[in-house]
């Protein structure tokens, strides 16, 4: 499986308003410029990310972004779930176009289902806080602290 460009930019904002602090207001461009993406990639991501509550958008001459709760309270799952468009691994996870002439007795679908269970609770045990406290090292390459 592999997760869209939509959900990594994501996870990457969340990690750098992480590290860079729950006061600190950060920028699109300053985050576009510290992991060499699209401005208006970024920008889009943001503002999804602002409607799902999880950053802060100030708007205006020294506005920015930050985020809007601990990160703690940031669940790596529930945030991978809605950025995804579908975990459709196969035609037949999709009802609506599954045409495939083996569900009714396939077994393999059971297992991938199963797989895919499975991937989520690891993603579900973990929140933004394991990755981004007391991690000197993503702060040294995104903020340029030294270690």
């Amino acid at each position: 499986m592999r997760l869209t460009m939509y959900t990594d930019f994501s996870l990457r904002v969340l990690l750098y308003l992480g590290i860079k602090g729950k006061e600190e207001l950060s920028t699109v461009q300053e985050i576009s410029d510290v992991y060499n993406i699209s401005k208006n990639h970024l920008t889009k991501v943001t503002h999804e990310l602002g409607k799902m509550g999880l950053v802060e958008t100030i708007r205006g001459r020294g506005g920015g972004i930050r985020l809007n709760v601990h990160p703690s309270e940031i669940n790596i799952g529930e945030t991978v779930r809605k950025t995804e468009d579908d975990f459709h691994l196969v035609e037949c996870f999709n009802c609506e176009i599954n045409q495939c002439i083996i569900t009714p007795v396939c077994r393999l679908k059971n297992v991938l289902h199963e797989a895919l269970d499975a991937y989520f609770k690891v993603l579900d045990s973990y929140t933004l806080a394991d990755f981004v406290e007391n991690n000197d090292g993503l702060a040294s390459i995104l903020l340029g602290k030294p270690l």
